[in-house]
């Protein structure tokens, strides 16, 4: 079994690249489906296709995993586990996702994604099943389940020396944290769009959960500023508590406002009667805090204005499944733009790479901060601002590139699952 960080990002690769393999498919003969195959039926259904072999292996156990976070952290932490159960050969649980998260989203995996297609789409790396089996052996007490989070950014060594040899002594290990059918309703979405014409799918993130972790309150009355910090204090997993905004902010770490948001689209060229989605939660705020984006882009929409009101029912106080509708409309969309770069973002970023490069505009906030600064205190003209924004993103826009590894320095690498390379065609170039 080769050991080396190059050949583990692979095998990540690998399982979230037949993943998405399977929606590129899909696609092109009109179903849009997310990872995993997102349940539903398409408008017309594909001919059968023959499933692979499954990979004949001795299993060595039993791999039960609980995600964590929101939707798009989930989804790539079980490619990590996917890859983590195929290095390992290990029989895996289908997830569960986490229902104790500030969303408290209770979810299942079989509401948001197709167990059937996940289990026979990986049946030639992984041997996938629905629920452990109520003996492992001959008596009871052969049940041994050990109950542990992995080590956070460990490579195939920690995997190898560390988690393998337990099997020995246990029958299952659950990763209890593990660190990182919409599909017709979701297409009902980009077609009501797609009616309408070309659309730009708009990341906002100024949701209430993610101005009180970040603690950007750049904007806000001293009065939401406040409620904001109480939040942040009030849930201890947010470690961050007291926290510079206006720092954070000239580095670039903060989402932009809506304010912000208009202006630099606007810089970027998009015209007034530009049809643009939003991907988002409850923007914080509500109303009040679009207007300044509704003013300079009427035709903006958002999902509870594009489903009717008894479809929209059923997602409603599920989090996860409304962030999938989201993630499939950002995928199909013919531009998008995330306001900042977390989980969504990157994920939709690296979909997109995958299936042919669509046009995804990777904003420079901390650039954008400084411009912005200069423009709101008419110290620089319109035109200036705007081609100063539009030369500093130039190159911005994805594009075929080799991802930055950083030896014994995971968390300053590029993101794997925002640029997939290894398991892109060109990846060759990178060698």
């Amino acid at each position: 079994m080769v050991r080396s960080r190059p050949r583990v990002w692979l095998v990540a690769g690998c399982a979230a690249v037949l993943l998405w393999a399977s929606v590129a498919q899909l696609v092109a003969v009109g179903r849009l489906l997310l990872l995993f195959g997102l349940a539903g039926d398409a408008v017309s259904s594909p001919p059968p296709t023959a499933l692979p072999p499954p990979r004949i292996y001795k299993s060595n156990g039993y791999l039960k995993i609980s995600c964590n976070g929101g939707l798009n952290q989930m989804r790539s932490e079980i490619c990590d586990m996917v890859a983590v159960a195929r290095l390992l050969n290990l029989t895996m649980v289908v997830p569960e996702l986490d229902k104790r998260s500030f969303w408290a989203d209770q979810s299942n995996f079989g509401d948001i994604f197709d167990v059937k297609h996940f289990i026979d789409s990986l049946r030639d790396e992984v041997h996938i099943i629905e629920q452990l089996p109520e003996k492992l052996g001959p008596r009871d007490s052969d049940i041994i389940i050990l109950e542990m989070s992995p080590v956070s950014w460990s490579d195939e060594k920690y995997y190898l020396h560390q988690i393998l040899p337990l099997f020995s002594k246990y029958s299952v290990i659950h990763f209890n944290k593990t660190d990182a059918r919409l599909a017709n309703n979701g297409n009902e979405l980009v077609h009501k769009l797609r009616a309408k014409g070309s659309f730009v799918a708009l990341h906002l993130r100024y949701e209430m959960d993610m101005l009180a972790f970040s603690g950007c309150n750049h904007g806000l009355s001293p009065e939401e500023a406040e409620e904001l910090k109480k939040m942040r204090y009030a849930y201890p997993w947010w470690r961050d508590k007291e926290i510079d905004s206006q720092a954070k902010r000239l580095q670039g770490l903060c989402p932009l406002t809506p304010e912000e948001a208009s202006l630099v689209l606007k810089a970027l060229g998009f015209q007034k009667d530009a049809l643009i989605y939003i991907a988002a939660g409850e923007i914080y705020g509500g109303d009040r805090r679009l207007e300044p984006l509704r003013a300079a882009f009427p035709n903006l929409v958002r999902k509870v204005m594009l489903l009717n009101s008894e479809v929209l029912r059923q997602f409603q106080n599920h989090s996860s499944q409304m962030a999938a509708l989201d993630f499939i409309v950002s995928t199909a969309s013919d531009v998008f733009i995330p306001t900042f770069d977390g989980n969504m973002a990157k994920l939709v970023e690296g979909h997109r790479r995958f299936l042919g490069f669509r046009r995804s505009v990777v904003l420079d906030r901390r650039k954008l901060v400084e411009l912005l600064d200069l423009y709101t205190n008419k110290t620089m003209s319109w035109d200036n601002f705007a081609s100063s924004v539009q030369e500093a993103h130039k190159n911005c826009v994805a594009q075929p590139s080799c991802r930055r590894e950083l030896k014994n320095r995971p968390k300053e690498e590029d993101y794997f699952y925002a640029n997939p390379h290894e398991c892109l065609a060109n990846s060759t170039l990178c060698s």
